[in-house]
């Protein structure tokens, strides 16, 4: 499939006006992406476990203009408009106007809130993108009534990884692979898949605490982090890893293979970060507090023979990760012993979805 699939035949019908309202999970990635090529095409493959609970539910409405001249839109974060955001959004639909051939006929109103904090080191980029490409294939869906579901899923994440790469990886849900693999038949660049191999039922219910060590703006945005792979010195031999964490992931997601798992997650979280800090020029977004945290997570699991773990994703917090049978204990452990190191005390928890999926409301 290529990206000619995606673009639309003329439509026969006309709209007017209409309004759309779909909420999507946030993820967490096992094996990093982190690199990537031109039009968001990624260095390496990842895999993804989809979160339950945060989640970006957006409102689209969009009503015909007289003019077609330009795109017209206006954003609004929890009830407040938000100019800032608007030029992530103009660049997204530059990239998809020739895929979505309707968005300078509109005046759309975006609307969008979270269930955590923006721009914490949660990936709220990856849960809103999805959630506006989502909302623009329903408008789609107006004009090509035939649209199967598979069809509109594959182009939302297709569309998604247009405006933050890791958002096609939150458009269904459970375990999402993006990035051509070898060993994963149908695994593809433009678009994130379902995992489609065995899972053990370790990883059913797979719980998820993130603990918020830096509530602020990072310092280094991920899009500046991606660009400095292009001459970074480990680059090619960290692609070649993220390929080879994948194929080890495949048997280990089959035999329920916990340390083998705690292994490969913790490696691609300390990889992702020391791929920043060799960088030219180099840069740190973990925190004091962040290895604060990883130690006590190793102190505890030497103690107590415990499956928990940890990664990270592009900034300082922390996500926890342990098996459910774990979650009384373990949560006993973050209250006591890793709370403190978070920014006011301020934690989520969450789980994996397993089940769960893209909502439409």
């Amino acid at each position: 499939m290529t990206e000619q699939n995606f673009i639309p035949k003329p439509f026969a019908k006309t709209v007017e006006n209409g309004s759309y309202t779909w909420s999507s999970p946030s993820n967490i990635a096992l094996v990093k992406y982190w690199g990537k090529k031109e039009d968001q095409i990624p260095e390496n493959p990842s895999i993804s476990f989809t979160l339950n609970n945060c989640k970006t539910t957006t409102t689209l409405s969009f009503v015909k203009k007289k003019t077609t001249n330009d795109f017209s839109f206006d954003v609004f974060l929890d009830g407040e408009k938000k100019d800032d955001f608007k030029p992530k959004i103009a660049t997204f639909f530059k990239r998809i106007e020739i895929y979505l051939p309707f968005l300078k006929d509109y005046h759309f109103k975006i609307e969008t809130s979270n269930t955590f904090p923006h721009s914490s080191g949660i990936a709220s980029s990856a849960s809103g993108m999805s959630a506006l490409a989502l909302c623009l294939m329903s408008v789609e869906k107006e004009f090509l009534e035939d649209i199967s579901e598979d069809y509109f899923n594959q182009k939302a994440s297709f569309l998604a990884r247009l405006g933050s790469g890791s958002a096609c990886r939150s458009i269904e849900g459970d375990l999402i692979v993006w990035g051509t693999h070898k060993e994963i038949n149908k695994s593809s660049n433009l678009f994130g898949i379902k995992y489609p191999f065995s899972v053990h039922e370790n990883f059913k219910h797979y719980q998820d605490t993130i603990l918020l060590v830096d509530k602020g703006e990072k310092q280094v945005s991920s899009t500046v982090g991606h660009n400095l792979m292009h001459k970074h010195p480990f680059a090619e031999r960290r692609f070649e890893q993220a390929h080879e964490n994948m194929s080890k992931l495949i048997s280990i997601f089959e035999t329920g293979d916990l340390d083998a798992f705690i292994k490969i997650v913790e490696s691609e979280a300390l990889t992702l970060h020391a791929m920043m800090m060799t960088s030219m020029p180099y840069f740190i977004l973990m925190k004091p507090n962040t290895l604060e945290i990883i130690n006590k997570i190793w102190t505890y699991r030497a103690q107590t023979n415990s499956k928990i773990c940890f990664t990270l994703d592009a900034g300082a917090n922390v996500h926890v990760l342990y098996p459910e049978n774990e979650k009384e204990s373990v949560v006993e452990f973050i209250k006591n012993e890793l709370v403190a190191f978070c920014q006011n005390e301020h934690y989520i928890s969450d789980q994996i979805g397993f089940g769960a999926n893209q909502i439409q409301l």
